[in-house]
């Protein structure tokens, strides 16, 4: 198709931001909220973007968007989220954490905690995490993936392998319906899978629009997790598997406890 001038800035708009909604768009542009919506239907046909709801996002089933762009959505919700995974854990505990700005929110809200020992493959979390001088902190080996500091591969699968820690706190790109963690890349699923099957009891942190967004590699299913933070109440279905798993919900707003 042939983009309209509008369509390429809306393009333009959600490639700097990883989301359009419509109702910034509107009063950017000054039309109705039908010619938005027009534009971003036809903007989906084209498979440059996809509609979530209220809006449209990069269209990302098979690679990530960039980290910076990550860092930029929902970036309060993420605050709020760290600093609610972060009152699960104890002092005095040993942790995995893994890639994800959302596990970064977490690093974040553990500064002040005491005697922790944390083994990342996450060189921002450990960046983070060095300014806490009761804080142990063991970076994996393998490969750094320059785009976003984290470390995966083969090498950091049997690193992971030699601990058995007390919590891991991990991330998801996409969660669906049915209640699979998916990513992106299959290398740091493989890690991610080692950490969780090394930890007694893992929490995943993800926000709602991760239940909008597909992506290609399963990490596992949330009947694994034992603890679920996220910033709103989940679908009655992610709630019964959740209910149906003994798995805790920690939301932000809402009913969940």
């Amino acid at each position: 198709m042939t983009l309209s001038f509008r369509q390429q800035q809306i393009l333009e708009i959600a490639q700097e931001n990883a989301r359009v909604s419509v109702d910034e768009l509107v009063e950017q542009f000054n039309v109705t909220p039908q010619t938005i919506r027009k534009d971003l239907n036809e903007l989906c046909e084209a498979k440059l973007l996809n509609r979530v709801h209220g809006g449209a996002m990069i269209a990302s089933g098979v690679t990530n968007v960039g980290y910076t762009q990550r860092q930029s959505i929902a970036e309060a919700e993420k605050r709020g989220i760290g600093e609610l995974c972060a009152k699960q854990i104890p002092n005095n505990a040993s942790l995995f954490i893994n890639i994800g700005t959302t596990t970064e929110a977490v690093a974040h809200y553990l500064v002040h905690h005491k005697n922790l020992l944390v083994i990342t493959n996450n060189i921002n979390v450990a960046n983070t995490l060095i300014n806490n001088p009761s804080c142990e902190v063991i970076i994996a080996g393998g490969v750094l993936r320059p785009t976003d500091g984290g470390i995966i591969g083969e090498a950091t699968v049997d690193f992971i392998k030699q601990f058995k820690v007390d919590y891991a706190v991990i991330g998801a790109s996409a969660i669906d319906e049915d209640g699979a963690l998916l990513d992106y890349d299959y290398r740091e699923v493989r890690v991610a899978q080692a950490i969780i099957e090394n930890a007694r009891q893992t929490i995943l942190v993800a926000d709602k629009i991760k239940f909008e967004r597909s992506a290609p590699v399963r990490i596992a299913h949330l009947s694994q997790i034992s603890t679920f933070v996220t910033d709103e109440p989940v679908s009655d279905k992610i709630a019964r598997i959740c209910a149906a798993n003994d798995v805790k919900i920690h939301a932000l707003s809402g009913k969940h406890d």
